[in-house]
């Protein structure tokens, strides 16, 4: 029981981990001066530190997304099948409502509900209900799946689609172009292409096999360096190639260390090849580093993976609130809402905002603000046994 309850941990620290990481994207979303004008990744206006910034938040979406399948493997071993396929189908379908409804509102804060932008949860919940259907094919066929799904959907970046129904459709399951559909009065876009994201769903259930009580912690620690480590060869190989696996190549800059960055500026939309490679390869190295680690650094963290879609709530309606108040403090009115065309009330397209400096300080008291409110809901969570606590 205790080396259950140690894999677990790591599981949970590195989500954890990770999901803090992604307040620090959100938090500069909607407070750096420049998050609205400016691309962090454009090597022509971009510094270092900014694009740093944002690289280090592209493992985010693939690790939580990746051990999500992880935590339904282990899912799987104390479930039936039938029990497993009704868990993933209600909890995908609930995922999909919230991301319609509270998560959607915390980001936009329109009342009206007339634009939504589908995002990782939206993704999240689609996979989980493609999962449900899956479920019943052998562990290796699961397997394959998520390997052929991350290997070739980048035979997309090759064809063009003529077809307006055939556009709709790639962009909610295979491609990104961020273009709004009209549904009615209501619009819809899509910033995360579902089957490329129920790969890496499937990667991490495959992954979740080496955490079963067969496999000795010594084995499975090897096995996460290693394959991780052939993962980021991949990627560095598939980068200097400069072909398949990205739609963006690198290009030599003015100076080394901006040709650097140009090399590390893949894809995240949908997650190509080797953008798969270059994330999930480190997180599952940091998944085997930290499996013996306890200290008050993996304690705090912990906290954050125990209640990870709790945490998602909170810290995007922390972080909008906040962004709200400085809106009024700086005299704008509520007649300056909705003139961006993402639909975020409260935010400003230009002239609004700090330096990074100042965002990286908002990022750590927004942190400190959520953890609290995240402990006190995992122990919650810990001594209360509720059907309704596992969707939340």
């Amino acid at each position: 029981m205790d080396t259950i309850r140690q894999r677990i941990q790591s599981i949970d620290v590195l989500r954890g981990i990770i999901m803090a990481l992604m307040a620090l994207d959100h938090t500069r979303d909607y407070f750096h001066i420049d998050a609205m004008t400016g691309d962090p990744t454009n090597m022509e206006t971009t510094t270092p530190i900014l694009f740093f910034t944002r690289w280090i938040t592209h493992f985010c979406a693939p690790t939580f997304v990746f051990l999500s399948g992880t935590s339904i493997y282990l899912q799987s071993l104390r479930k039936t099948k039938k029990e497993l396929t009704w868990f993933l189908l209600t909890r995908g379908l609930w995922l999909m409502f919230a991301e319609l409804t509270i998560v959607g509102f915390g980001w936009s804060f329109n009342i009206f509900f007339n634009f939504f932008f589908l995002q990782v949860i939206w993704a999240i919940g689609c996979s989980m209900v493609i999962l449900s259907a899956l479920i019943f094919f052998r562990y290796w066929v699961l397997a394959a799946i998520g390997i052929l799904l991350t290997l070739s959907h980048n035979l997309m970046d090759y064809i063009v689609i003529t077809n307006d129904n055939l556009d709709v459709a790639a962009n909610f399951f295979l491609i990104t172009e961020f273009e709004p559909y009209l549904l009615g009065s209501v619009r819809f876009m899509t910033a995360y292409a579902i089957l490329p994201w129920t790969g890496i769903m499937l990667l991490g259930y495959a992954a979740g096999r080496w955490y079963n009580g067969e496999v000795r912690s010594e084995t499975r620690r090897k096995a996460l360096i290693i394959t991780g480590s052939l993962l980021v060869a991949l990627f560095i190989c598939l980068r200097l190639v400069n072909s398949y696996g990205d739609p963006a190549p690198w290009e030599p800059q003015p100076s080394f260390i901006y040709t650097v960055l140009s090399f590390l500026n893949v894809t995240k939309y949908p997650p190509s090849l080797m953008y798969a490679c270059m994330t999930i390869g480190p997180a599952m190295i940091v998944l085997a580093l930290i499996e013996n680690i306890r200290n008050r650094f993996t304690a705090l963290f912990n906290i954050f993976g125990r209640v990870p879609f709790f945490y998602y709530l909170i810290h995007i309606y922390v972080i909008h609130l906040l962004c709200t108040i400085l809106f009024f403090v700086d005299g704008y009115t509520m007649e300056d809402n909705f003139k961006i065309p993402i639909s975020f009330a409260f935010r400003p397209k230009e002239n609004f905002g700090f330096s990074l400096g100042i965002v990286y300080l908002i990022w750590l008291g927004v942190l400190v603000l959520c953890y609290f409110p995240s402990r006190w809901y995992n122990n919650y969570k810990t001594s209360h046994k509720k059907w309704w606590l596992s969707y939340v």
